[in-house]
């Protein structure tokens, strides 16, 4: 019998900067008491920035906007997908010294083990970065 992995959490927020925190809280308290040790620090930056930029990039600021985001735990890896209605594809870049922009994603690429930017199925882009932990903490 194969085990039945759990349901990813799932959660929706406004497009609004107050969401920011309100969903690093949330992030932070589903993750399992044996991996906030090893990956909470990390898993609220990436929240932080991936729901920064979903909502400065991937909205519209309109009040029926929202923000989604999906965590769970598969192959060694914590998973979080922070989804928005935008169409724009992000893209890692490199800013220079005096860019007071630009860094989200090169944050997120030197913490995540892996990341990536997926269209979503209807409307909207998704992206998807993992934590790596060793099974067992």
């Amino acid at each position: 019998m194969p085990e039945i992995p759990l349901v990813p959490a799932h959660w929706c927020f406004p497009a609004h900067p107050a969401s920011v925190r309100r969903a690093r809280h949330v992030v932070a308290a589903s993750l399992p008491h044996v991996l906030r040790p090893h990956l909470g620090d990390d898993l609220g930056l990436l929240t932080s920035e991936l729901v920064t930029n979903a909502i400065r990039h991937g909205t519209r600021g309109e009040d029926g906007d929202l923000v989604e985001l999906v965590t769970w735990s598969a192959d060694g890896h914590y998973w979080l997908a922070v989804s928005d209605p935008g169409t724009g594809k992000p893209e890692l870049a490199r800013p220079d010294m005096d860019s007071e922009n630009g860094r989200g994603l090169v944050l997120v690429d030197g913490l995540a083990a892996a990341w990536t930017v997926r269209p979503r199925p209807t409307r909207g882009t998704s992206v998807i970065a993992g934590l790596s932990f060793h099974q067992g903490g």
